[in-house]
């Protein structure tokens, strides 16, 4: 079976930004991973991830193109194959490229379609948009806050004996 994903810029502009791709059931999320760089013009050489996501885009378990983890626990996407995460039921995954400048993507199941003789698989099937220069802007949400401080809480760290703690926790 062939997947046939939309994948969308997450960029807070009026121009919309996506690529329609097919690709096959029994790839990895490497193989999407490349797909997916090639057809925005990346070169493919910066630290990737895809996440797992809910109908409301939250972001879920990561699956990453490289293991940092100290322990070698990290799931790859070169050993992740798509169906074993993409379905039907399951057809969102949020895909985050370039860690410094977090491109951001929608990654949506579209459709599930039979494979036809004589294509080649992965594809673009269509194209919309350029991507800008620069990765959007990401606000979280303690920006959108005017007063919004997480140290403004009038307490004097220099002033031990006021503060709430208890040296002899242990």
């Amino acid at each position: 079976m062939i997947y046939r994903f939309r994948v969308i810029l997450d960029n807070d502009t009026d121009e919309d930004v996506f690529r329609d791709l097919e690709i096959k059931e029994s790839d990895t999320l490497e193989d999407l991973h490349n797909v997916i760089t090639q057809s925005f013009g990346f070169d493919g050489t910066e630290m990737a991830s895809f996440y797992v996501s809910d109908a409301m885009w939250n972001q879920g378990q990561e699956i990453s193109l490289f293991d940092l983890s100290e322990d070698a626990s990290a799931q790859l996407m070169s050993d992740t194959v798509i169906n074993s995460i993409v379905y039907e039921m399951q057809p969102k995954l949020i895909y985050v490229y370039d860690f410094f400048n977090l491109w951001t993507f929608y990654v949506e199941l579209a459709e599930i379609v039979e494979e036809m003789e004589g294509a080649s698989y992965p594809n673009l099937l269509f194209s919309k948009g350029q991507i800008p220069e620069v990765a959007p802007e990401k606000f979280f949400e303690s920006e959108d806050l005017e007063d919004f401080n997480e140290f403004d809480n009038d307490l004097d760290i220099d002033d031990y004996e006021n503060l709430d703690f208890d040296e002899n926790w242990n």
